[in-house]
């Protein structure tokens, strides 16, 4: 499998924000998930970094909180 956990760092800490994301796609300050089941999420954040191999995107927000 090839999917990631999204996580958005909260306070220094990573919360689980989306599960087996396949799609990423940045978008000027958004950044647009969607995971194998169809699911979607929109943030404003940007990406902190990628732990490919133990599957996750660390994301960070910009601006106000969501």
């Amino acid at each position: 499998m090839c999917e990631a956990n999204a996580y958005v760092l909260h306070d220094g800490t990573e919360e689980l924000l989306l599960e087996s994301v396949d799609k990423v796609f940045p978008h000027e300050t958004e950044i647009y998930l969607e995971n194998i089941f169809g699911q979607r999420k929109i943030l404003a954040a940007r990406i902190k970094e990628l732990r490919l191999v133990d599957h996750a995107i660390i994301l960070e927000r910009i601006g106000a909180s969501l």
